[in-house]
């Protein structure tokens, strides 16, 4: 494809060279540059892609698309420069062009919001594939084309990348894709030049601070997207959360709402709650379920409209409703020998710590049992959550031990205080503070009785810790699996 042609939907503020030239690949990685590339420099948070210019021009790139055009010593002659006035916005229309507007050739739906985006994504796909549909999925955990699984290192991949999975999907024959849109992948413009067939809401709480500053940053980067809905699509929103109908103010696609306290387009409630599931009314009608909690009941509607929206019978979407999992670390329950059930939960937001623990409290109600909870907090990330979580775990909790998650960069002993410092001296008597992870899920079993549940949050899927810039393996699961079996 000639680069005049990957151009037709951006701007250029000048073109120095032939713009005739053929486009072998789009980067924005130098690293990745061949023979006939397109380096696009985008100046990131920690490095300026502009730097690396030289190295692609170096590696073959006949292209470069930049904010900031090299000075005439600098440029090469074979090379054409394109500057525009953001590459951050033209990366998207044109890997979108180059790889051949994949998006328009499936059903692309979008999960946005601070909570629940991984479980509706993966929901979806699992769901449309169980009614004989070839579908994608691009998630936290991990990016799926049909069967083939893809590892996931950002919740949204960058635009070239994501362009990339798309395309392929399409060439394995999918109807459907359905994918976390992440408030960085919003406000970088990730999933710029993408058309969705449709967008979810889940909720808005306080997360990723430290990248957006101010919470209307961040809930406006949310908004965007549905800001950003083609006309003929559809926009699904939270009405139980104060932020679900501010979403979509401004959206061009049909909207509808899920609730399950107010009058809505979708809506449920909880007949019967146990460990091993529930039993709901949608719309209705009865469904048992294999999933526990009310913000679970909100997933599951939100997965349940998405799916109507698509253009399926409520019939048949209940009754393979009926047949999904939790998403792996999402309130995944791992039974003791001693009587006593652990759980495993990725909520690392104060939000999503409230709604695991009130899950655990609604299966509990009227039963024996204490809740043990273990959580930290991530390094190099927002710090003002940090003593609500604890606070949020201690009235909630009969007892919390408080530890390391991904320390990162940071001094996991410096993290824990940030937590422990939201806490007066009454809330300090619930709690110890144990460093080192394994420890403290060690100590909670210990202190754990017949009846009780143990809560191991933060980290849910993830089978590493990373210190230091190093993932070492760690998987909460496992930790605990191998205490029952050395200790039974």
């Amino acid at each position: 494809m000639k680069l005049s042609e990957l151009l037709v939907n951006v701007k250029p503020l000048a073109i120095v060279g032939n713009a005739e030239v053929e486009i072998s690949g789009v980067e924005i990685d130098s690293r990745k540059i061949t023979t006939g590339g397109l380096f696009v420099a985008m100046k990131g948070t920690q490095v300026d892609g502009h730097r690396f210019i030289p190295k692609s021009t170096e590696l073959g790139a006949v292209a470069v698309l930049c904010e900031d055009l090299p000075s005439e010593a600098d440029r090469q002659e074979s090379v054409c420069y394109v500057q525009v006035a953001s590459t951050e916005q033209a990366v998207g229309p044109v890997a979108t062009l180059f790889h051949g507007d994949p998006s328009r050739k499936l059903k692309l739906v979008g999960v946005t919001g601070t909570n629940g985006k991984t479980t509706i994504a993966t929901l979806l796909y699992n769901m449309f594939r169980a009614m004989g549909h070839k579908c994608g999925l691009l998630s936290t955990v991990c990016n799926y084309i049909e069967g083939e699984a893809i590892p996931a290192s950002h919740t949204t991949p960058d635009a070239i990348e994501l362009n990339k999975l798309l395309a392929r999907m399409v060439s394995a024959g999918c109807e459907y894709a359905f994918m976390e849109c992440s408030s960085h992948a919003i406000a970088q413009r990730r999933i710029g030049g993408l058309q969705f067939a449709g967008g979810l809401f889940t909720n808005l709480t306080r997360d990723h601070l430290d990248y957006h500053k101010t919470f209307e940053n961040y809930r406006d980067a949310k908004k965007r997207f549905f800001d950003d809905l083609r006309k003929g699509s559809f926009a699904i929103t939270n009405a139980d959360d104060k932020n679900g109908m501010f979403m979509v103010q401004n959206t061009r696609a049909k909207v509808k709402t899920y609730s399950t306290r107010t009058m809505a387009d979708f809506r449920a409630r909880i007949l019967e709650c146990h460990f091993d599931g529930m039993y709901l009314e949608v719309d209705g009608r009865e469904v048992g379920v294999q999933f526990i909690g009310k913000f679970n009941v909100s997933n599951l509607l939100a997965v349940y409209g998405a799916a109507v929206m698509l253009g399926k019978q409520p019939e048949e979407i209940l009754l393979v409703l009926s047949t999904l999992h939790s998403v792996s670390g999402r309130l995944e329950p791992v039974r003791s020998p001693e009587g006593f059930t652990a759980i495993v939960d990725y909520a690392h937001t104060p939000d999503a710590l409230e709604n695991v623990l009130n899950a655990i409290h609604e299966v509990l109600d009227g039963k024996e049992g204490r809740i043990i909870t273990v959580c930290g907090a991530g390094g190099n990330r927002d710090k003002g959550k940090r003593p609500l979580m604890a606070q949020e775990a201690v009235r909630q909790s009969d007892k919390v031990i408080i530890t390391s998650d991904n320390p990162r960069f940071e001094e996991p002993q410096a993290i824990i205080n940030d937590m422990l410092a939201g806490l007066d001296n009454k809330q300090m008597k619930k709690v110890l503070s144990i460093v080192d992870r394994r420890e403290a899920i060690r100590t909670a079993c210990a202190l754990a009785q017949k009846g009780d549940v143990i809560l191991v949050a933060g980290k849910g899927h993830e089978d590493y810790q990373e210190i230091e810039g190093v993932k070492h393996h760690f998987d909460d699961k496992e930790v605990l699996r191998e205490i029952f079996e050395t200790e039974s």
